[in-house]
């Protein structure tokens, strides 16, 4: 007995020593790409020239960021970012909820059908000319709502929170019928208190979407003023990157590069999420494993 307890102890260090430095050089691997990116942000034109990877800035510069935030409109795409984000996730996780929460009762009439039309899109799309057309006609171009309508319901979340709301004891609602509540107001006041860890997921998830997203805006928008923070960053690169072929010709040095300014862009648009992200963890992984539980 003695033998095989110090076998199990000698096992369990050594497994510990082979996760914790497994762990280690894979952290480091993720977390120095980057780290390098915000390094190589504030560093100058010449030490992004003459220096491959670095722990620390090179001549420390804001050359970048002040290309980038000078450009008077950049604000207002930011407000366009966070207005899209925050009434595009609110929307879409309170529309695909009330239908998740529909489609988990297995007494739906049509319940079937539904399931089989959904599960088609997962597979098929109308591509992307049937879907500006459609944009079109439904007077969505050049609208902030092209942003929020066509992002309104998701079958693939729809999926993770009706699973998740199979989990909740029938015997709640059935007491709040009995107390004379209506199934609107069971969702409102029972499911969705509830349901914090998968609505918490989506919301994140789609919120991830809706910052990144600027094909939406490439495609549907021609009104600059409507433009989200990821299309103007896209569009501060390109003029940059117009400006120094224009500079290498005229043989003028310029204090920052294309390269420094998209580096400094995808600080700018990354912070936001990663400020965000620790708020929403503790219900990411619950909201994904009880959601992924089929009956």
């Amino acid at each position: 007995m003695a033998k095989s307890k110090k076998k199990e102890i000698v096992e369990d260090k050594i497994f510990n020593i082979v996760n914790v430095t497994f762990l280690s050089i894979f952290t480091i691997i993720i977390f120095y790409p980057i780290w390098n990116i915000v390094v190589q942000s504030f560093s100058s034109v010449d030490s992004l020239a003459n220096f491959g990877l670095r722990l620390w800035p090179k001549e420390f510069t804001l050359d970048s960021y002040k290309l980038v935030f000078n450009d008077a409109t950049i604000w207002n795409a930011f407000i366009i970012s966070v207005l899209k984000t925050v009434i595009g996730v609110v929307t879409h996780v309170f529309f695909t909820a009330m239908v998740a929460y529909g489609m988990s009762k297995s007494h739906i009439f049509g319940r079937n059908i539904y399931t089989a039309l959904g599960i088609g899109t997962l597979f098929f799309s109308g591509g992307i000319i049937p879907t500006y057309l459609l944009m079109r006609g439904l007077g969505l171009l050049d609208s902030f709502w092209v942003y929020i309508l066509p992002s309104l319901f998701s079958y693939y979340d729809m999926i993770i929170m009706m699973n998740f709301f199979r989990e909740i004891p029938k015997s709640l609602e059935e007491s709040a019928k009995i107390d004379g509540a209506g199934i609107f107001k069971i969702f409102m006041r029972i499911i969705l208190p509830l349901s914090t860890p998968v609505l918490a997921t989506i919301a994140l998830f789609n919120g991830v979407f809706q910052w990144n997203d600027y094909m939406t805006a490439n495609l549907y928008i021609n009104n600059e003023a409507l433009y989200p923070i990821q299309m103007k960053l896209y569009e501060i690169i390109v003029q940059q990157e117009a400006a120094n072929m224009q500079d290498i010709t005229t043989s003028v040095v310029v204090p920052t590069t294309s390269q420094s300014v998209q580096l400094a862009t995808i600080v700018i648009a990354t912070v936001p999420i990663v400020l965000v992200y620790p708020f929403l963890q503790k219900y990411f992984m619950s909201g994904i494993m009880v959601g992924a539980v089929k009956e």
